[in-house]
């Protein structure tokens, strides 16, 4: 008769598990590089919102045949059967982690106020399906559907881990934009791929289905001109191929200083970096002739700056008087690395004058994790210190609502531009700093979403070790099993004949 005998040597040192090689550290380069597929997929507005929508992407430079494919969209997958195709215009890039194209394409002869499917590729490696919508078209000022524009401040500084969470934030709390606005220094380091890669992946699909509009800042322009500077050379490499922004500005200045007409919004990107009086006398003619009832302007270094010693007062000087004497609705800026919000104060200077309720109303704001220290200045009607932020912006018939909303989900600046009959608008408070946002009667705490699973913040689960919450459940023989496989306790097997 075999008996067969297990010992268990409970409370024995365990073997020590074979030592393990650290992970495999990926480099920038082959996280970064390019292939057949498409990636970096951005939507942009064209000239023309109502008729056209732009995009870019990138391969490899083995691909030969970039095109974009596109119809609109139905209830079912159908639509893929009835397609147009565009084909793009590539642009080789050399940058410090190697060589690729970057294709740009127009889908046109759109319809206005229509969802339409697109995918690019190149006629072999697609990408996935993505879905946009044209502006709708306004046939006279009093006919026109509001708009709904997401803005964002500097994103600039580890963009991966810390600005990703506020802008897919700002998509999944509802905000349903029709545009992107990015106040620049998306990046940190112009002429770093590997930046640039981690914007793009940081938000994703996001870039391939809300068109996006974008100015640059001081840190795409890798020698980190002065404000005024002379030359456009210096713009990042990556700019203009990864773009295809509206060309409508002065000449040298194109895809940075432009404007467009959208629902009844004339949007108006300027170059803050770099020839400021050339822009203003251009400002001064796409002002003059707007047919639009609401303007928004946006360029990187604010006219009223955040702290004293960030003061862009050239910026002030050569723009500021052109915004308030032809009443621009908003100017919405970055740079300062904090979140503020005003008018001009009364008299010129930075310490002159009381806030008042009515004129151009100017904002800072930073949707990154980089931050600076605020000042207290006259212009400021709210400031916020080490809080990152995207705004929601909507155009009405008759008012702009503005919304500063934190990735956590809370409200911290909330105004109303109202037009008064005689044309001049008035600046609503509708609740400032800290204040919350409305919660489900399921939320447990400051901004949580965790009592809607169940689980109150703070509560512990009661599970115990292994041991006890098995034991006095299963035969004692199984017990021993399983601490062997679970515990890595050691057994040792004798086996001999007994006759």
């Amino acid at each position: 008769m075999s008996v067969i005998v297990f010992l268990l040597a409970i409370g024995q040192p365990s073997v020590p598990a074979t030592a393990k090689a650290p992970p495999l550290k990926i480099t920038a380069a082959e996280l970064h590089k390019p292939g057949y597929y498409p990636d970096r997929i951005i939507l942009n507005l064209t000239e023309t919102p109502e008729r056209s929508l732009a995009v870019t992407w990138r391969t490899s430079t083995l691909v030969t045949t970039p095109q974009v494919q596109f119809a609109m969209a139905r209830e079912n997958s159908t639509f893929a059967k009835s397609t147009k195709t565009a084909f793009a215009k590539s642009t080789p890039l050399k940058s410090d982690l190697g060589e690729a194209l970057y294709h740009s394409a127009r889908m046109e002869g759109l319809n206005p106020g229509m969802v339409y499917a697109y995918r690019v590729g190149d006629g072999t490696h697609w990408s996935e399906w993505f879905q946009a919508r044209t502006a709708t078209e306004v046939k006279d000022k009093g006919n026109r559907a509001p708009v709904r524009i997401l803005y964002l401040g500097d994103a600039q500084n580890d963009i991966w881990a810390h600005w990703s969470r506020v802008i897919r934030q700002a998509i999944l709390s509802g905000t349903s934009p029709d545009l992107i606005l990015h106040a620049g220094d998306l990046i940190n380091k112009a002429q770093n791929d590997a930046e640039w890669g981690d914007w793009h992946r940081a938000a994703g699909w996001i870039n391939a289905s809300v068109p996006s509009v974008a100015t640059p800042g001081n840190h795409e322009y890798p020698l980190g001109l002065p404000v005024g500077g002379k030359s456009i050379t210096n713009l990042a490499q990556h700019w203009r191929p990864q773009f295809n922004l509206p060309e409508n500005g002065p000449k040298g200045l194109e895809e940075t200083c432009y404007f467009l007409d959208y629902q009844g919004v004339r949007l108006i990107s300027l170059n803050s970096n770099e020839r400021l009086a050339e822009q203003a006398k251009w400002l001064e003619g796409v002002l003059a002739n707007n047919p639009c009832k609401w303007t928004i302007v946006t360029f990187h270094h604010p006219v009223w700056s955040g702290a004293k010693t960030r003061d862009s007062q050239a910026v002030r000087q050569a723009w500021r008087k052109i915004l308030e004497t032809n009443r621009v609705d908003l100017v919405l800026t970055g740079h300062d690395h904090t979140y503020a919000r005003g008018v001009s104060p009364e008299a010129s200077g930075m310490e002159a004058g009381p806030y008042t309720d009515h004129g151009t109303v100017y904002v800072i704001a930073v949707s990154g994790p980089k931050m600076y220290e605020p000042s207290k200045l006259p212009w400021m009607r709210t400031s916020l210190k080490d809080t990152q932020t995207y705004q929601l912006v909507e155009v009405g018939e008759h008012s702009i609502r503005f919304r500063a909303i934190t990735p956590d989900g809370q409200y911290v600046d909330s105004f109303d531009i109202e037009r008064r009959d005689d044309g001049t608008n008035r600046v609503v408070e509708k609740g400032q700093g800290g204040q919350p946002a409305p919660k489900p009667a399921t939320d447990s705490g400051k901004g949580s979403k965790i009592g809607q699973l169940g689980v109150e913040r703070g509560d512990k689960q009661n599970v115990g070790s292994p041991s006890e919450s098995l034991a006095g459940q299963v035969p004692t023989s199984l017990m021993a099993a399983l601490a062997m496989i679970s515990l890595g306790g050691i057994l040792a097997g004798v086996s001999y004949w007994k006759k």
